[in-house]
Formats: structure tokens, sequence, C-alpha cells
């Protein structure tokens, strides 16, 4: 015997759902200007990447105490490539007053050997402030490009309700971990460029499953409410939605646990953007519209006599 598909009105807390979004996105607009910006990492804000090497594995926490001691606190400290590598990358701000070219060099070394750690100094890489901010325009515009796309794409294979929904619920996502790196006042840098557009990509998956079983439904029980056929298709398609968040979710979680500090963000980005596009798929995607379908509705066609013997039954 097959089993009935759930029936949870979703919709019917829509107009909490969309409360709790909008103060999601307003929370993340107020942390922004809290913090005054992004904590822009040196992809955007310019500065030095130095690639040190030792001979032993290092201690950052040790690493960062020597460094504060000399009076930099605002550097930034990550392990780089394999365990064995014993290797890490050193961040400095562009205004550094350790120096550049062969200044940097000898007080790198200078400070490293006090901890006699015996460093070697692999590479340095230096981005100014006009390649920073070319970056962060570049990065922005591949948000929007990405975003522009997928309301076109939508927008042809469905319909503009559709796309517009889409949108809406992927520009909500993409706050909603801008917000959380605001709040926590994380390093924002290309590799969270990277995991946002991640994001995007996932929960358009999530929304378009969604989406398609609205449009089979709408087609199918052309005399129901939206809401109601909106609230079939999210129960029809709830275990499907679910499964994937969890088993995504699971392998996110042991980059986040296991997976080194040099991605340790990236994996904190898909995980919170995975947590919220399940959410938003459900919550936010199908209120907007329901919304539009009110506000905008499509022409009544005259239904077949098929679809209406499928109604019937």
């Amino acid at each position: 015997m097959l089993s009935q598909p759930l029936q949870i009105r979703f919709l019917e807390k829509r107009r909490y759902t969309i409360y709790l979004s909008i103060f999601l996105v307003l929370s993340t607009f107020l942390s922004v200007l809290l913090h005054g910006g992004l904590n822009y990492g040196i992809d955007f804000r310019g500065g030095t990447n130095v690639q040190i090497r030792f001979d032993s594995e290092p201690d950052l926490n040790q690493l960062r105490e020597l460094f504060a001691n000399q009076g930099y606190d605002s550097i930034m400290l990550q392990t780089f490539g394999a365990e064995e590598d014993r290797e890490i990358l050193l961040g400095l701000p562009i205004d550094s007053s350790l120096g550049t070219g062969e200044s940097l060099t000898t007080n790198l070394q200078q400070i490293l050997q006090n901890a006699n750690t015996n460093p070697e100094i692999r590479r340095v890489e230096t981005i100014g402030p006009k390649v920073g901010d070319e970056l962060k325009e570049d990065a922005l515009l591949a948000v929007l490009i990405a975003l522009g796309l997928v309301l076109i794409y939508i927008s042809i294979r469905f319909q503009w309700r559709f796309g517009i929904s889409a949108v809406v619920c992927l520009l909500h996502d993409v706050l909603a971990v801008v917000g959380v790196f605001s709040l926590f006042d994380k390093e924002f840098n290309l590799t969270i460029i990277a995991a946002l557009l991640t994001v995007v990509g996932y929960s358009l998956n999530d929304t378009i499953v969604v989406f398609d079983r609205v449009r089979e439904n709408l087609a199918k029980f052309r005399k129901r409410e939206t809401e109601e056929l909106l609230d079939l298709s999210i129960n029809e398609t709830l275990s499907r939605t679910l499964l994937t968040s969890a088993t995504t979710l699971f392998v996110v979680t042991m980059l986040l646990l296991f997976g080194g500090e040099i991605i340790h963000d990236f994996a904190f980005a898909l995980f919170v953007g995975i947590l919220v596009g399940t959410y938003s798929s459900i919550y936010v995607a199908s209120p907007i519209f329901l919304l539009l379908q009110e506000k905008a509705p499509p022409k009544p066609a005259t239904p077949s006599t098929t679809e209406l013997t499928q109604e019937s039954q």
C-alpha cells in the first residue's frame, strides 16, 4: 500500500516566516553597519601573504602570541597544505610596519628565529589596495550575474512569478550567510564568495524541485486554491528536500570539523547556507510566489477534457 503524502500546512504560518526572513535580512544590514563594514580579507583590502615552512609542526597559538608580543596584532595565521608539509600562511595588512620585500623577509626571520622554529620563507605575494577593490567589484558582479541568469532561466523555463520568487529566495540566503559572517566578525574573502555561489546553486536546486512540482499541480488541479496546491507540492517533495539537506550537511560538517583551518570558513559558510537554503525553499520561495499569484494572477485557461477527468478523479 502506497503511503499518503504529508498534509502539513506550511503556508498557513507564512506571515510569521516572512517576518522572520525580514528580521534576518535587516539584522544583516544592521550588523554590517555596526561593524563598520565586513571584515574583508587580504584579497579585498590589499596586503601581503607569506608562505612559511618549518622544521617541525608549527604551533599557531604560540606564533600568534609571539607576533602579539612584538606589537603585530592585526595578522592572519592559518595552516597551509597538508599536515606533513609543516607550512603556514601569514597574512599582513597593506600598511604593516614589517615592511615589504627584503625588509619584510629579514624582519620575519628575526621574529620567528626567536621561537627556534628555523623558518623557511617560500613565497611572498602582495596585493595592492587597487587590485583588492577590483576583486571586490568583480566578486559582487559575479553574484549579481548569477542571480540575473537564474531569473532569466526560470522565467523562460517556468514563468516570471517563479523566477522572481527564486531570486528573492537566493538573495535571502546570500544575505543570511553574509549576516552570520558579519555577526561573528569572520574574515570575508574570495573563498567565501565561492561558498556563496555554491549556496546559490544548492538553494536553487531545492527551490526548482518544489517549483517543478507546483507547476505540475497547477496544471493538474486547476480548480484548487493556489495556497492548497503549494502546500501539496511542498509536502510531496519534503522527504527529498530533507534527505538531500541531511546528507549534504553531514559531508559539510565533516569538512568543518576535520578539514583544517584553511577551508574552515568555506565549510562554515556552506553549513549556514544549506540550513538557510532548506528553510527558504519552503518558507520563502512559495509564500513569495503566492503573493505574486494573488497580486498579478495569470489569465485563466480553459481546461481540456483530459484535465477535467483528472480533476474529477
